[in-house]
């Protein structure tokens, strides 16, 4: 695959701010771990998994009635909410997306991501936290990331997701990825497409 200039574009969609800030993290420092160059078009980040979905479907739609040049690559990012990633995937693919499409499905929820790896965690806040469980609850990660947060002595003023970047450039992603298949399974397709590019 050949990108017009020196990066390939990359349209990513995301449930909200926190997707945006874990996502986006990840995707610009595996990028720089493959050496490949990205330009991240963020397509909208608020409004939860239903908007997701209809800004997604809005974008196809518009990319196949305007001819116009399509990104080298979609991000579809929305937590499972408990459905799991087959049935999350399942959604997606109905919408027949014409470009190679990743999902980042995860399960329950974004948050939990960031409270895999105790040392980035102590390395960002000075304090580090314990591996989450898994467990289908709704506020359950949002509530252990700020718990975690005030336990180092800091006050979370946007639920924690202000120290997203930080914890995610130090983070061990192998072994955080170990304890996590939904982080596993984003992080080896993103490797695996970055690879190809550079190749």
């Amino acid at each position: 695959m050949v990108s017009l200039g020196n990066y390939f574009r990359i349209a990513l969609f995301v449930e909200d701010d926190a997707h945006e800030k874990v996502i986006g993290s990840l995707v610009q420092r595996i990028a720089i771990e493959c050496a490949v160059e990205v330009e991240l078009d963020w397509r909208n980040a608020v409004g939860g998994h239903g908007k997701v979905i209809v800004g997604l479907r809005d974008y196809i739609r518009d990319l196949k009635r305007q001819g116009t040049p399509s990104p080298d690559l979609i991000i579809v990012a929305t937590d499972a909410n408990c459905k799991g990633f087959n049935d999350r995937r399942k959604e997606i693919d109905r919408l027949n997306i014409p470009t190679p499409t990743i999902f980042a499905v995860p399960d329950p929820h974004v948050e939990r991501w960031l409270l895999l790896d105790g040392a980035a965690f102590k390395a960002v806040l000075g304090r580090g936290c314990q591996a989450p469980d898994k467990k289908c609850s709704r506020e359950r990660y949002k509530e252990r990331l700020i718990e975690a947060i005030r336990d180092a002595g800091r006050t979370p003023s946007l639920g924690g997701i202000e120290y997203a970047e930080e914890i995610v450039q130090n983070m061990d992603i192998v072994r955080a990825a170990r304890l996590d298949d939904a982080l596993q399974h984003f992080v080896e397709d993103l490797r695996d497409t970055f690879r190809r590019w550079r190749a």
